[in-house]
């Protein structure tokens, strides 16, 4: 009897670090959202939206600080420097049907 009260009790210390471990895990927030899949795919969608707009707002603000940094380097008239980056953007505006400077 002594023997089957210690197989007891060492089930329930075996079961209760199991329900604190799936607690820490948030198993049951999890289900609850597998359960409802419209409000998955909603929040899937959200997410989605704030990375493409970090996306195009991060590679805005990089691209925009690249062009001022190049800007500058030609109104310095670096030789060699200069009209390199001043070919490079007369290249690019020709590419793109604008007219060069």
């Amino acid at each position: 009897m002594a023997v089957e009260t210690d197989k007891a009790n060492v089930i329930v210390a075996q079961l209760e670090r199991l329900a604190c471990y799936l607690e820490k895990m948030n198993v049951a927030g999890y289900v609850e959202l597998m359960q409802r899949p419209a409000r998955l795919l909603f929040l899937n969608f959200a997410a989605g939206l704030a990375r493409g707009l970090g996306i195009a707002i991060g590679a805005t603000l990089i691209f925009a600080l690249m062009v001022e940094i190049l800007r500058r380097v030609i109104l310095l008239n670096i030789p060699g420097i200069g009209g390199f980056i001043a070919e490079l953007i007369k290249i690019v505006e020709e590419t793109n049907g604008k007219r060069p400077f």
